[in-house]
């Protein structure tokens, strides 16, 4: 296989706190890597890590063979985050959130249909003219998702991406996971959902107070 995203010797630590131990490992093309592990075990501090969101203590992260920091922007084409608490902006619609992040990655092309389907998709469409402020979590949530979709990557990191989802939208986001790994896309997800775990996993990540190990 061929590993769209390779880690180093990762590490953070806050003063004397060690929130993550140094791993090595990398994503491969059309696989679905699982991170999983209890709560504080500190899958969003590496999930944050490897999106460039937290700089880590020590070690590197590439995608594609660019460098997170030296090449940031050739990453930042490559590799897309959904995190478990979208952020949003205060003055755009949900259709333009999505407008914005195409046109931002030049991914204009057909944007209407696209837009269009993944906001039915995900039974956002009614709720397309609306600011995410009157969302609720779980609206807000598969508008993240949808940002993420919109655009071309070749890695996908999701933290949690079932938290607040209906039985209808997991199986759905199942679904257009699963498409994505048989397009050849690298995605790490972290969740606790045993039934998503035994769906999606290829390989597994567990991690338990900072220290990642392979399942």
């Amino acid at each position: 296989m061929t590993a769209c995203l390779a880690v180093k010797e990762l590490s953070k630590k806050y003063a004397s706190f060690l929130a993550l131990s140094p791993v090595s490992f990398e994503l491969n093309a059309g696989e679905i890597t699982i991170l999983s592990g209890p709560n504080g075990s500190g899958k969003t501090t590496l999930l944050s890590c490897l999106s460039g969101l937290i700089r880590p203590s020590t070690g590197t992260v590439a995608v594609s063979g660019f460098d997170l920091y030296r090449d940031e922007v050739e990453v930042r084409r490559r590799l897309v985050f959904v995190p478990d608490v979208p952020r949003f902006y205060l003055e755009l619609t949900a259709w333009e959130h999505l407008r914005f992040i195409a046109m931002a990655n030049n991914a204009t092309g057909d944007f209407d249909r696209r837009a269009e389907e993944l906001l039915r998709k995900l039974d956002l469409w009614e709720a397309r003219d609306l600011f995410p402020h009157h969302f609720s979590r779980g609206m807000r949530l598969k508008l993240g998702l949808a940002l993420g979709l919109i655009r071309p990557f070749e890695v996908l990191l999701l933290d949690e991406p079932t938290s607040a989802l209906d039985i209808e939208s997991v199986a759905l986001l199942v679904d257009e996971l699963r498409g994505l790994r048989d397009r050849g896309t690298a995605i790490l997800l972290s969740t606790h959902d045993p039934n998503l775990i035994d769906q999606l996993g290829d390989r597994r990540l567990m991690i338990h107070q900072g220290v990642i190990e392979a399942d």
